[in-house]
């Protein structure tokens, strides 16, 4: 069973979309007490992940910052069952600023302990230079990338904001493991009620974003995000096709940035 790639995989999952400067409130936020474009400070996500019907262990992720900048922390472990097989212990870090023209990605490390492979890779978006370098196992190699790229974890939280129109396709400048290209987000006419962690059962949008690189997804895996259909757009369910069934993560643990849903 491909665990660490699951767990990496779901780290991303909880992480990928699209960008824009103008985010709605959370629900019982005004948009005056909101950041200029990254209005999830404070937010806490825990995700069950699981491989099919087999639980695998859990990613959590935490936002924090002030309204001109915001780190972004990730994790996923195996549970202890998977701990005799294969260990994993992943982390994954986003940072960025807020510009006059909305999100900007700053940096974004990830940090691999699988048993006994162990790899970091720290990618820093120069953008007022136009660049971006890509650093792994002591080598540094430099990118011309525009100011507006960005991580695929600081787009999910853009993407989050965005007004989510059926049959509607965004697109958005992405740089990710020494690429750069358009990530697309197809958004779907399908809906459906889900759970949330909050104890009642909510309407649904269906997303999918569709990356280019692969080492976390390919691009002919499937990926699926279902989100709150409200201004929070919380992802609740997100799947991924892989070669041997699917990744599936669930929230089972949620913490709006003032702390209220």
């Amino acid at each position: 069973m491909p665990v660490s790639y699951m767990l990496r995989s779901i780290l991303m999952l909880s992480c990928l979309l699209f960008m824009q400067p103008a985010f709605a409130a959370s629900k019982n936020a005004t948009a005056a007490k909101s950041p200029p474009c990254m209005p999830f400070i404070g937010e806490q996500m825990s995700f069950s992940v699981g491989w099919e019907f087999i639980n695998a262990g859990t990613a959590d992720m935490i936002v924090s910052g002030d309204p001109s900048r915001w780190q972004i922390q990730t994790s996923a472990r195996t549970n202890r069952f998977l701990d005799l097989f294969k260990k994993v212990r992943d982390t994954i870090t986003a940072k960025g600023v807020c510009t006059g023209k909305g999100m900007q990605s700053t940096v974004f490390d990830i940090v691999q302990h699988e048993r006994k492979y162990h790899a970091s890779k720290q990618t820093r978006f120069l953008w007022q230079r136009g660049k971006a370098t890509f650093t792994q196992n002591g080598k540094t190699d430099s990118y011309d990338v525009a100011a507006g790229h960005l991580s695929v974890l600081d787009a999910f939280f853009a993407v989050r904001g965005m007004p989510l129109t059926a049959g509607k396709t965004l697109s958005i400048p992405v740089f990710d493991s020494r690429k750069r290209y358009e990530l697309t987000v197809n958004v779907s006419s399908r809906k459906k009620k889900l759970k949330a962690p909050w104890g009642e059962f909510v309407d649904c949008i269906e997303v999918e974003p569709r990356l280019k690189t692969e080492g976390i997804f390919s691009s002919k895996g499937k990926i699926k995000i279902w989100m709150t259909d409200d201004a929070r757009h919380i992802p609740l369910k997100m799947t991924a096709k892989i070669k041997i069934g699917h990744i599936i993560a669930l929230l089972k643990k949620y913490q709006s940035p003032n702390k209220r849903i």
